[in-house]
């Protein structure tokens, strides 16, 4: 590992070349245990930088080159434009190599993020009650993409993730009790064993973290300074800067889901890349969070009349719920965003999926046990009992019978 050691060694760079020689450790530990090696790859600084520095070490003749490399790319369709065409130039990279197999993954077009939302009527996800869309708009699809994939090979496959500590306290209590169990060992990477009684993809797939214990400042020394040199694959990955911040990437430490994110209080990401004059563009998407709160709001929503019963005869414990958004609320949404991404220059709903938004807003779609004959959740409505009754008891009515 002679360029490795040459790149990371000396001085300040001396815990660079320990993080990566941790690395090189875990994939070592774990990658010949497996048939088949897999990549997720969201796009994002994390995950891209462990899809190219594999690629580097594998090209470097420090792990063996599989037969297959298998690179799934999670298209949520609403990454930030910087992120996605930098995904774009590396993925017409990857497939230059005939050893590595490019599968882009997808939700089906009814349960992608604009669909779900305007042609069926779910509201725009949140982080209290209702945080649906990365389960459905990326880890489902990346699960049958798996299960597709390994369906007709034998033996299991190791899927590499780019999980890092330190990204969130949630995403660290997760990892602190799975390596507590299911054969975990932290100090190779997080790695989750095929569990022998599992059914499906999780009875084929085992996962490995192993750039878990990098620092943010590792990342972006792979990603701005290394990655983009000739030696190490000449990625395009510069351009992930500009998305997390540019220079100050570190200081900000920016993260990036969604343009428009509804469940991050600020987009610090985008607000980073409107900043600077070859994104200046994309300005018009800082509409998109007023307009995903206004989606939100009791206005735009039906309301449970009254007690819900469910299967058991019994009542349901959040009477007078709120629910989907209406029909008409969604069409003005719909043409809201059209409008976003015409001034923006981008595709955040594309043709088939706008025809599949209006199909499902002229046929008076909803979620189930809705059909948008319930009120409008700013509808006062009488309040709900535990017997299920509804009464309004007004003051006034009250002290008139006693008169």
């Amino acid at each position: 590992m002679a360029k490795m050691e040459t790149l990371f060694s000396g001085g300040a760079r001396m815990v660079h070349a320990e993080a990566v020689d941790m690395t090189l450790a875990s994939l070592r530990a774990y990658w010949d245990r497996h048939q088949h090696v897999a990549v997720a790859w969201s796009g994002g600084k994390d995950s891209t930088a462990v899809l190219t520095l594999i690629v580097h070490l594998i090209e470097a003749g420090e792990l063996p080159q599989p037969e297959r490399l298998y690179v799934f790319y999670a298209d949520t369709r609403q990454e930030l434009p910087p992120l996605q065409q930098a995904a774009e130039a590396i993925m017409e990279k990857l497939r230059g190599r005939n050893w590595i197999e490019v599968v882009t993954v997808r939700a089906p077009i009814d349960k992608r993020f604009m669909v779900y939302i305007l042609g069926r009527g779910v509201p725009p996800p949140n982080n209290n009650t209702l945080r649906w869309c990365t389960r459905q708009i990326k880890v489902e699809p990346m699960s049958a993409a798996l299960e597709a994939a390994t369906a007709e090979i034998a033996g299991t496959a190791l899927m590499i993730t780019g999980v890092r500590e330190g990204e969130s306290a949630v995403r660290d209590g997760r990892i602190a009790m799975s390596c507590s169990r299911d054969g975990a060992e932290c100090g190779q990477g997080w790695y989750q064993q095929v569990l022998p009684n599992a059914k499906g993809v999780r009875g084929r797939i085992a996962t490995l973290a192993p750039i878990l214990h990098w620092r943010v400042c590792i990342v972006w020394d792979w990603l701005k300074v290394y990655a983009p040199q000739p030696e190490f694959g000449g990625w395009p990955t510069q351009i992930l800067a500009d998305a997390y911040g540019g220079d100050e990437a570190e200081e900000i430490n920016a993260r990036t889901g969604c343009v428009g994110c509804p469940l991050a209080s600020k987009d610090v990401a985008l607000e980073a890349v409107i900043a600077l004059p070859q994104w200046a563009r994309l300005s018009p998407l800082l509409e998109l969070k007023p307009l995903y709160r206004w989606l939100r709001e009791p206005a735009q929503r039906h309301r449970k009349a009254g007690a819900e019963r469910l299967k058991d005869g019994s009542i349901a414990k959040n009477p007078q719920r709120m629910g989907p958004i209406t029909l008409e609320a969604r069409a003005v949404a719909l043409a809201r965003i059209l409008d976003i991404q015409r001034r923006a220059g981008v595709d955040l709903i594309n043709e088939e999926e706008e025809l599949r938004i209006r199909e499902l807003i002229a046929a008076g779609t909803y979620p189930d046990k809705w059909d948008g004959t319930e009120p409008t959740a700013d509808t006062w409505l009488d309040p709900v009992f535990p017997d299920g009754t509804t009464q309004l008891l007004l003051f006034r009515d009250f002290v008139g019978r006693r008169a």
